[in-house]
């Protein structure tokens, strides 16, 4: 997660910085690892602030919204240890 891309995704109605008690959700920071919608990603890709995209964890589906050459440029690699991407 970026700052930008939290920003504009509150702006236009999805707020996930926002805590949530009742579903145990503290809210999202810049620097957080999250799975986010293809559609939204797109949205703030179209409004320049898509955050980077690890595409070996991206599902399969989401190039029915989002084109593998729209990815591509936002990708980037991550070590096979999840202890390095602390």
């Amino acid at each position: 997660m970026t700052e930008e891309f939290l920003a504009h995704q509150a702006s236009i109605g999805n707020g996930p910085s926002t805590p949530r008690p009742e579903w145990h959700f503290p809210g999202l920071v810049p620097s957080d690892r999250r799975c986010v919608v293809a559609a939204r990603w797109l949205r703030a890709h179209d409004a320049g602030v898509a955050p980077a995209v690890v595409l070996s964890a991206t599902w399969e589906r989401a190039l029915e919204v989002v084109p593998l050459e729209v990815l591509r440029p936002q990708s980037v690699d991550v070590s096979p240890g999840l202890s390095e991407l602390d």
